[in-house]
């Protein structure tokens, strides 16, 4: 019964022309994959922090009025609305009456 352990011992690997190349072009494959996706890859610089002010909601205040009143002349009013319940994270666009939202400084 010694005799299977003896040919598995004696037993080597080996590969076809066919193999060597399919293995060398497996392995080219990767190195190319991994240069490719390494050379896309890109720190984000540091981001200056936007300067915000709170403000507090007076009753029958708005969102939208008080988008108008932080909006600039350029920009479109329901953009600001969006940003601030983003900026706030808010579930929605209510407000309550003595809440405390930041708007960005003028």
């Amino acid at each position: 019964m010694a005799a299977p352990s003896a040919a598995v011992s004696g037993a080597h690997l080996r590969l076809t022309t066919r193999g060597r190349v399919v293995l060398w072009l497996l392995a080219a494959t990767v190195v190319a994959l991994v240069t490719l996706l390494g050379s896309q890859a890109s720190a984000d610089g540091p981001v200056t922090a936007q300067e915000v002010q709170r403000h507090v909601v007076q009753p029958g205040e708005t969102l939208w009025q008080i988008a108008e009143s932080v909006a600039t002349p350029s920009q479109d009013v329901r953009d600001v609305v969006v940003a601030l319940v983003d900026l706030n994270e808010l579930p929605d666009a209510g407000l309550m009456a003595g809440q405390v939202i930041v708007v960005p400084a003028r």
